[in-house]
């Protein structure tokens, strides 16, 4: 991946690129998001990553009085649909929009501000900002949702990239094609954890971020978004190698912290307590093994006295009958206590 070459803009041309794929539920809604801002971008891409249903013509009529270029493709999934849009363009920044999620008028104004100041020792790899949560019918569940989570903002150590999701959402961000070409763009192997892979890689570039602790987007969170699949499970463990394998072994945060098996092996777990749950909940025994087949992997990076701690609950988790009282009792939340 190369970028496109351009000369350099002294006024940060932006470039809006979202990812379609099966919405056409919502795209006529995102896209006039897009039209409705105070700052117009400079170029307005949507990628068709293999659509079955009606979005892309309703894209097509919308592009007959708006400056949108539609490019149609197999589908690849999110991270494939993203890079292709970006290596479209030749801006100097890029602005994700999911196909579900909307912009509040000044959004890209707000985001882009942080690039004009020429004082900055370190460069800006990204700005993000803090988002409405909404349901499938735009009905606001949680303003400023992120206050609601424990995550540091802006990000400034490597602990609180890894420790936990680190709720930079793509649609509530903005960040240059220096950043993007600098780590590669996103990972097509992923379809699960690439938002957090960016970002993390960003980080470790050395660029630096800003947080907008103000709500400029609002998230759709609705059934069609459900994260529980055996494809977030492949991707999590895609992802859980990266991370173990980019890590110095041994490695702590300023807490005393190993990196790995007090950090990165627990969130996981967490993550994957959820899916076993889930499993429990829906009478899925492949997805409870499945699960198990997870723990198996991850357990033996985790610190001893974690090991020993989680040897309390797989037990449990391996029998079917006593699982359910497991779940009755919250699995991520017993495995938040034991790990």
């Amino acid at each position: 991946m190369a970028p496109a070459e351009h000369p350099i803009a002294s006024r940060w041309s932006i470039a809006v690129i979202i990812a379609l794929y099966n919405g056409e539920r919502f795209i006529d809604e995102t896209l006039r998001s897009v039209f409705a801002q105070s700052l117009s971008p400079d170029e307005i891409i949507v990628v068709d990553d293999g659509s079955t249903d009606g979005g892309p013509q309703i894209v097509e009529k919308l592009a007959e009085k708006h400056p949108i270029t539609l490019i149609k493709g197999e589908h690849r999934g999110q991270s494939a649909a993203r890079n292709f849009g970006i290596d479209s363009t030749t801006s100097d920044l890029i602005a994700l929009l999911d196909h579900d999620d909307t912009w509040y008028p000044r959004h890209l104004e707000k985001l882009r501000r942080p690039f004009l100041d020429t004082h900055r020792d370190r460069h800006l790899g990204w700005v993000y900002s803090d988002v409405d949560e909404m349901w499938a019918d735009g009905k606001i569940v949680n303003h400023q949702l992120l206050q609601h989570f424990s995550a540091t903002h802006p990000k400034r150590s490597l602990a609180e990239c890894v420790a936990g999701d680190m709720y930079v959402l793509p649609s509530a961000s903005l960040f240059s094609r220096e950043a993007f070409y600098g780590v590669g763009g996103f990972d097509e192997r992923l379809v699960g954890y690439e938002d957090d892979d960016f970002f993390l890689r960003v980080f470790q570039a050395g660029f630096d971020n800003l947080f907008i602790p103000e709500a400029l987007s609002k998230w759709r969170i609705h059934s069609g978004s459900s994260a529980h699949s055996s494809t977030m499970s492949r991707s999590r463990l895609v992802y859980f190698h990266k991370l173990i394998n980019g890590l110095p072994p041994g490695a702590s945060d300023h807490h005393g912290n190993e990196l790995i098996g007090d950090l990165v092996a627990p969130r996981m777990l967490r993550h994957v307590g959820s899916e076993f749950a889930i499993g429990a909940k829906s009478n899925n025994p492949d997805a409870m093994q499945q699960a198990l087949r997870d723990i198996a992997v991850i357990r033996p990076y985790l610190t001893r006295r974690r090991r020993l701690a989680l040897e309390c609950v797989y037990p449990v988790m391996r029998s079917q009958r006593l699982s359910r009282f497991l779940v009755q009792l919250g699995v991520r939340r017993v495995m938040r206590r034991l790990l």
